[in-house]
């Protein structure tokens, strides 16, 4: 005997996921959360958050996360432990199959999977991330008031990650691999006009040092012309080398853009599959902010209710009036 359907299913636990959770669960729709490999999303790496609405003296990324998980809680979410490993979005109910053996069917599906930055590999990158290791300068820059801080890249985020960490720090050194960047003319004038500014041309990083307290102390670099590496004192380094969406299980069934992001019609969260929606970092290249995903996650929950409802009203022309759901067709 088959379990029963759900009238939603959400996937993935960050901001956008848990509100959407928020919202389902007080429309008493029962929404069940499938957690991700990272529960809780990247605000698990994250330490201050001071640009949440609500928190005047700041929270941590965790207990920011534990806090809407209790209150999804609170309203009814059931929450998975586990990643969605095969979707099957080709007939209505949809099915996902969490961790290749639990198989989930669903009348709706928000998908909160978010995105990840892509980093270096290092392994202190990791043990160092969230103590002057960052991906995000709008996020974290404020920390680094008065600091010595470093970017590694040479496209457009780099630059534009660099650029507005000069509000802040003392200066900010561009680590770039190439001698020259691959930013925008525009980009790249406003950097090499910006006093602040200084760059380190065909170098690579080898390894962040920890220093004192646990912090990040100073970097090992190398110079690729001649192959010599040296160490430069740093109390922090942001990796903008671009972000990846969690889109991979949805290649072939959903519109994506030609960076992996989810396609959703223009004003709603409605995805190429009617029924499908997506929420936060997963469909947004652009800002990547909790309160963002938080509020398309809403945006999202709203969209699947609307949805559901609309649906439940339809019956067929001879028996009565149908219901249109053009809000809903990509």
């Amino acid at each position: 005997m088959q379990d029963p359907v759900n009238d939603v299913v959400i996937l993935g636990s960050g901001p956008a996921g848990l509100t959407a959770a928020i919202y389902t669960a007080r429309a008493n729709l029962k929404p069940t959360l499938i957690e991700g490999a990272q529960s809780g999303g990247q605000l698990m790496i994250t330490t201050d958050v001071e640009n949440y609405p609500g928190f005047p003296n700041g929270i941590e990324g965790p207990p920011l996360i534990l806090e809407m998980k209790k209150q999804a809680e609170r309203f009814g979410t059931t929450f998975i432990a586990g990643d969605a490993t095969e979707v099957d979005l080709s007939a209505r109910p949809f099915t996902i199959v969490v961790d290749g053996e639990k198989t989930l069917r669903t009348k709706s599906l928000i998908i909160a999977s978010g995105a990840r930055a892509k980093l270096l590999g290092l392994e202190s990158e990791s043990r160092l991330m969230g103590r002057g290791v960052s991906a995000c300068a709008t996020c974290d820059g404020f920390f680094f008031r008065g600091k010595e801080v470093f970017v590694v890249g040479g496209g457009d985020t780099a630059v534009e990650e660099a650029t507005f960490l000069t509000r802040f720090a003392n200066t900010v050194t561009l680590i770039h691999r190439r001698n020259t960047l691959r930013a925008s003319k525009i980009m790249q004038d406003r950097a090499f006009r910006n006093p602040k500014m200084k760059f380190l041309w065909e170098t690579a990083v080898v390894d962040i040092l920890e220093g004192e307290f646990g912090k990040i102390g100073g970097l090992l670099l190398k110079n690729l012309k001649n192959d010599q590496t040296f160490v430069a004192p740093a109390d922090g380094i942001f990796i903008a080398i671009g972000h990846e969406p969690n889109t991979s299980l949805f290649q072939g069934n959903l519109t994506l853009d030609e960076r992996g992001y989810i396609i959703t019609k223009p004003s709603t969260t409605q995805t190429s599959i009617v029924g499908v929606f997506a929420a936060g970092d997963v469909q947004d290249p652009t800002y990547r902010q909790a309160v963002t995903a938080a509020g398309t996650g809403c945006m999202a929950a709203i969209d699947a209710e609307r949805f559901l409802e609309a649906e439940s009203h339809i019956v067929i022309p001879t028996a009565g009036i149908v219901m249109p759901v053009d809000r809903f067709l990509p």
